[in-house]
């Protein structure tokens, strides 16, 4: 595999030896915590404009646990992607390994 290809080189190979979601995890990681705090705002909103106080409240109450839980699952969701590419990565010099020998 060619290290230097480079971000934009490795998103146009149309072979798929480079893989980009290693690169761009991170990036992934902090638009699902952008997006659990505009959907949990979005929750709050919502059941304040849903003209029940108590719900409004409640959901105020309880819109942190709501929010980390949408961080977690997506922290999970993303990990397991990164093992998948990770096995696929090492696979691959085992293999490249296997034939030099």
């Amino acid at each position: 595999m060619n290290e230097n290809k480079g971000f934009i080189g490795s998103l146009f190979d149309l072979s798929f030896s480079e893989f980009v979601t290693t690169r761009i995890i991170k990036f992934l990681f902090v638009l699902a915590i952008i997006g659990s705090g505009i959907g949990t705002l979005v929750l709050i909103i919502g059941t304040f404009a849903s003209h029940s106080t108590v719900l409004g409240i409640l959901s105020l109450v309880l819109s942190p646990l709501i929010f980390f839980v949408y961080v977690i699952v997506a922290r999970v969701y993303l990990e397991i992607i990164i093992v998948i590419f990770r096995i696929a990565e090492n696979t691959s010099r085992l293999v490249k390994q296997d034939n030099d020998i």
